[in-house]
């Protein structure tokens, strides 16, 4: 499979554009980001949990 290089980018972004806007893209931007930070707050927060838990259970 090839990779895609920065002029192949550039166009996919062109088209992207074309079809949705530049309003819609950048609320799309921006939603995108939230789930990101979101999911990475949530997995944070399981693996400090997790750490908590596995102390208590090597001491019984």
């Amino acid at each position: 499979m090839p990779s895609l290089g920065p002029t192949e980018l550039i166009i996919i972004l062109v088209i992207v554009l074309l079809i949705f806007g530049v309003g819609r893209v950048s609320k799309i931007g921006g939603e995108l980001g939230s789930a990101i930070r979101e999911f990475r707050s949530n997995f944070a927060e399981k693996d400090e949990k997790e750490a908590e838990e596995q102390p208590a259970e090597s001491a019984s």
